[in-house]
């Protein structure tokens, strides 16, 4: 009798194990079901972010190069604008500062020239140069700069 309540007590606990394994396993596959949902959720939203940084990057990308082209061109006029008044025989260009703002599209000229018409010579020849700039005059008279 003995062995037969001891075969009875380890049929019953196999059965056990056997639900409980069950039980354990299909707790295992919900959980793993619902972490993928989860991951999947979490991948569609952390691909959404990544384009939006990626379009916000882009724009930004194009923005400083649209402005380092924009300053590019107006270095450019500035040199344009120093060369011709140093290449032009009439006015003296020694005492000439030529600064170009292409926010403002405005080539500055300031310093000193000997006449009044070299001042309105340099205007002039900063203009021809400078075609699309506003020219802005400040340069004084100094008969002997």
């Amino acid at each position: 009798m003995i062995f037969k309540n001891g075969y009875l007590a380890i049929a019953l606990m196999s059965g056990l194990s056997l639900v409980a394994c069950s039980n354990t396993a299909a707790g295992v596959q919900q959980d793993a079901e619902e972490n993928a949902d989860r991951a999947s959720v979490g991948a569609a939203e952390a691909t959404a972010t990544a384009k939006e940084a990626i379009k916000d990057v882009s724009s930004a990308t194009r923005d400083a190069a649209g402005n380092a082209s924009d300053a590019i061109a107006a270095a450019l006029e500035t040199v344009d604008v120093k060369s011709a008044l140093m290449a032009d025989r009439t006015v003296d260009a020694s005492h000439i500062n030529v600064d170009t703002f292409h926010e403002t599209k405005t080539v500055l000229l300031k310093g000193s020239v000997k006449t009044p018409a070299d001042r309105d010579e340099a205007a002039r020849i900063a203009a021809a140069e400078a075609t699309s700039y506003r020219i802005d005059n400040q340069l004084t008279i100094n008969p002997n700069p």
